[in-house]
């Protein structure tokens, strides 16, 4: 199966491009239930990891001890837009490690909230680590590595044990052997996971219902999610899709975006999951894509859909901030 046509992108009254992509939608069993293009896409998640990535944060009695509330939980599961109560919560959480920002190893890059960037701009600031989208997942990565008295300085290197831990919860909830989910690296330096579209839908699925996991896990998994739900600015910030879907939703699902057009989500009333990966990775179709598939999986309100009808349908503007267009999602659901 290859991919399919899921967005159009329409200027004037023409279809000016097209995003083909990939949905996946299945249970905490594992049973595929609907689909969109190849649902055995293997696909790196990217960034829609990090809920995943944070279990041993938790698990390891890190976030105890570190005195980790719902907001600090949550920031580990962020592609932040580097706004102050991000940054902020990072430095807060650094200082209560002993360490500095010396000690991310995530890199630079121009906060994504342009008025945090225009005021280090204006205060001749540079950009530090602590701007860095993934810097509250690094931070948290630090957090496990301190609290076993681990290795500091390489703790972003895939035979790291921090990593192993995380490859060892990957490979638990999407049910896929660790010697065949394949490697690469990630903008932030770490080790990104590559697996079928459908095991990662699976992830999230067992995610939302993890009742079959032994306890230890399962309870991690609760608070990690009911973190990014309770504190979902943490997770993306001010004008982002992950931050307002989980404010409409109130409670009931989470949501997390990766790099490169990966999307996912976790519904703890049904318990499904949902992968969605837009072939040319272009992020801009994954809101509409997320949008669209709940709406036609009816779990999603007429008001739930009027708050967030910017993010199903966006608007295309020009450099005077005009509506020249609009993007439209195009498909139907496949039962499996």
């Amino acid at each position: 199966m290859g991919e399919e046509q899921l967005v159009d992108v329409i200027r004037g009254s023409i279809i000016e491009s097209t995003h083909l992509g990939h949905i996946a939608i299945v249970n905490s069993e594992g049973k595929l239930l609907y689909y969109n293009g190849d649902p055995n896409r293997v696909t790196f998640a990217r960034s829609s990891m990090k809920p995943l990535q944070a279990v041993p944060i938790v698990e390891t009695g890190a976030a105890d001890f570190y005195q980790y509330d719902q907001a600090d939980l949550s920031l580990a599961c962020a592609s932040h837009s580097g706004e102050a109560q991000h940054t902020d919560r990072v430095l807060a959480i650094l200082s209560r490690l002993g360490l500095t920002t010396d000690s991310l190893k995530c890199g630079t890059h121009p906060p994504r909230w342009q008025e945090a960037y225009e005021k280090l701009m204006k205060e001749g600031k540079e950009v530090t680590p602590e701007f860095n989208n993934c810097s509250g997942k690094h931070s948290g990565m630090l957090a496990t590595a301190k609290f076993m008295e681990e290795s500091l300085e390489d703790y972003y290197q895939i035979d790291h044990p921090v990593q192993k831990r995380i490859l060892e919860v990957i490979s638990n909830l999407s049910e896929i052997p660790i010697n065949e989910i394949e490697i690469g690296i990630d903008g932030c330096g770490v080790p990104v996971h590559g697996i079928p579209l459908r095991n990662l839908a699976l992830s999230f699925a067992k995610m939302a219902n993890p009742e079959t996991l032994p306890e230890n896990r399962k309870k991690a998994i609760e608070q990690v999610t009911a973190a990014m739900m309770a504190a979902p600015e943490m997770v993306g910030g001010t004008d982002r899709f992950c931050t307002d879907f989980m404010r409409v939703e109130d409670g009931r699902m989470f949501g997390k975006v990766g790099a490169e057009g990966v999307y996912c989500i976790g519904d703890k009333e049904t318990g499904i999951g949902i992968a969605i990966k837009i072939e040319d990775g272009n992020a801009r179709a994954t809101s509409p894509v997320a949008v669209e598939v709940l709406k036609q999986l009816n779990l999603l309100t007429e008001r739930q859909l009027e708050l967030l009808q910017d993010y199903h349908y966006p608007s295309l503007k020009n450099a005077r901030q005009e509506v020249i267009g609009q993007l439209r999602p195009t498909f139907s659901l496949k039962n499996a």
